[in-house]
């Protein structure tokens, strides 16, 4: 029986845990609650029980696995397999996380950021087509994404390599990021950002609109709100998409102008507004692309959804040396 790998997919709230065949099939999959109390300190010892009772209950142990393949939030450090500062797990200290693992289950460990393995995984058996050329964009509470050339994942030299949401789209009139710059596109096309922008465009538009009656009357609005209402033929709506469509095109176009990737692939829940969305990026990423990127890089919708991050975090499994 030719061996698997693992991939674990740390979020705030779950753990999500796959077993999955070298090709990157989906044999087994399930979830934990992340138990964020005492600074996190339960997270690891209930990921290596949780694992342990799944091989039990499957009657497979370590030499049936390759590897194990993890994505964190957080600051990563692959050499050493540890994560500081994720504070949506209460690890604001360095956490031993892949020592741990390897020493309890005798399975060798490999760990990433949660963005660049969730690109991983789209590149490897989605929307990428395993193609070694793929930029991954994800709109959701803000925007994410990790950018694969020639097969390799690009970290940097500070491990900040891929933050595509801190392209700046509006340097001077843009709205402040968490980061500490203004006219981030994490500011305009996440999930809040996009509300932001509603309400600022709000303020100087005249015309008969239900998401502009909602804004003004200090109701809530989301983002899905805003795209539902311009597929549905409202104006103000539809304007608002036109603009969050631009800064993404402006942004993808200036990316794939330095890489030239096979594709830009975009995910995350915005992108649930599926090809409403990706047409009118496509549209704008053509007028701002060089002439040979605009004629070779395709922009397209992830095909994974919440699976891509355990696939791409088992993928890590595949590059550890045995």
């Amino acid at each position: 029986m030719s061996k698997k790998i693992i991939g674990i997919d740390l979020g705030g709230t779950s753990v999500k845990f796959a077993i999955l065949t070298q090709e990157g099939e989906v044999q087994e999959k399930w979830s934990i609650k992340t138990n964020i109390l005492d600074e996190g300190s339960h997270i690891v010892d209930d990921m290596i029980e949780s694992i342990n009772h799944r091989l039990r209950l499957l009657g497979l142990g370590a030499e049936d696995f390759i590897g194990i393949g993890m994505g964190s939030p957080g600051a990563v450090d692959r050499e050493n397999k540890t994560v500081t500062g994720a504070f949506n797990l209460n690890w604001a200290e360095t956490q031993e996380v892949g020592s741990v693992i390897e020493k309890e289950l005798g399975i060798p460990f490999a760990i990433d950021n949660d963005a660049n393995v969730a690109a991983l995984g789209e590149r490897w058996v989605g929307a990428g087509a395993n193609n070694p050329d793929v930029v991954f964009v994800t709109l959701g509470t803000g925007v994410g994404g990790g950018v694969i050339a020639d097969g390799n994942l690009i970290h940097g030299v500070g491990g900040a390599g891929g933050e595509i949401g801190h392209i700046i789209v509006e340097p001077e009139t843009g709205f402040e990021c968490t980061c500490g710059n203004k006219g981030c596109l994490e500011t305009v096309a996440s999930a809040t950002g996009v509300v932001r922008l509603a309400r600022h465009l709000a303020e100087g538009y005249e015309g008969d609109s239900s998401i502009k009656a909602a804004v003004d009357n200090g109701e809530q609005v989301t983002s899905k709100d805003i795209f539902v209402a311009a597929a549905e033929g409202d104006k103000f709506a539809n304007s608002i998409v036109d603009k969050v469509s631009e800064y993404l095109g402006l942004a993808t176009a200036n990316i794939s102008n330095i890489l030239n990737p096979d594709s830009v692939v975009i995910g995350g829940g915005v992108s649930a507004a599926g090809e409403f969305l990706r047409s009118r990026v496509e549209g704008y990423f053509t007028r701002y692309a060089f002439p040979q990127v605009r004629r070779t890089t395709k922009v397209k919708l992830a095909e994974l959804g919440n699976d891509a991050g355990i696939i791409g975090a088992a993928s890590l499994a595949l590059t550890i040396d045995n």
